[in-house]
């Protein structure tokens, strides 16, 4: 794959991504192997998450799709939610707000009647060169939406959530190999690792399961909404496979992580990262 030097607004739209990112639209065939599950994934619109959003839904699930403002991505995801037979809900808002995370978990219970299966993914970057660069404010929001949101939408899910659910983060490869132009992001995406395997072992005793996913580079809007154009043109080519990846090659792994199958699985970190290894 070779995508082209361009830049996005943040926080970017699949409407503008060239080439367009795949999410499995057209391939990826479900199991039934969340038959019934409700699900709530952020930053459902697009990306990652609008990827599990699809694979979640052709394996059973009904899905709650947080996002923050792109409304025409976030109905896109709606549609193939519902041509695989399964209910979609919507939620716009910005997870820097920790009332708003408890909105999204007691919406879903209002719609679900519970919740089997949180994907804490949504994320916020931009790249930096120096440290001088990042100001309070950016710091400040990159911990809120990628890291506090995760701890605001946990804790308000656990009441609700059955034995046999699943929690899952998103990491990503920067946790241990942080790049340096992203220091911020890839403080939060360690931290994401680290709190997910302490809730492996703080909600055992309830049942419920906690992992994370770290990806390598992925090709999504968030790419060219906060990278420099020359470091959009090579993304993913310092990976082992030389190229990034598509959403549609991490749904498999997050699917495994909620699924009953994964019932001993609990305190993992999945590396989807293109061959470059974590520590």
């Amino acid at each position: 794959m070779n995508q082209p030097a361009q830049q996005q607004e943040v926080p970017g739209t699949e409407g503008e991504l060239t080439p367009a990112a795949d999410h499995g639209e057209r391939t990826y065939q479900g199991s039934g192997r969340l038959d019934g599950k409700a699900a709530v994934i952020t930053g459902a619109d697009s990306g990652i998450g609008k990827a599990v959003a699809i694979a979640y839904a052709r394996e059973g699930a009904d899905v709650l799709i947080s996002y923050l403002n792109e409304h025409e991505d976030a109905e896109d995801t709606k549609k193939w939610v519902e041509a695989a037979g399964r209910t979609a809900i919507l939620v716009p808002g910005d997870l820097a707000d920790a009332a708003h995370c408890r909105h999204i978990i007691a919406t879903a219970v209002e719609q679900f009647g519970r919740v089997d299966i949180l994907v804490s993914n949504a994320a916020f970057q931009m790249s930096h060169d120096s440290i001088e660069e990042i100001s309070d404010e950016e710091w400040d929001k990159t911990l809120a939406i990628n890291l506090s949101a995760y701890f605001h939408l946990t804790k308000a899910a656990v009441p609700h959530m059955p034995p046999g659910s699943s929690i899952i983060g998103s990491s990503s490869v920067n946790s241990d190999t942080p790049s340096p132009a992203l220091m911020p992001y890839a403080a939060t995406k360690a931290a994401i690792a680290n709190m997910s395997a302490s809730l492996a072992q703080l909600l055992a005793r309830k049942g419920i399961r906690a992992n994370s996913v770290a990806p390598g580079p992925i090709w999504t809007p968030l790419i060219p909404a906060t990278m420099p154009e020359e470091k959009v043109e090579s993304f993913g080519e310092n990976v082992p496979l030389g190229r990034p990846g598509q959403p549609a090659e991490l749904a498999p792994v997050y699917v495994m992580l909620a699924s009953d199958e994964a019932s001993y699985v609990s305190g993992a970190r999945v590396a989807v990262t293109g061959g470059r290894p974590i520590l």
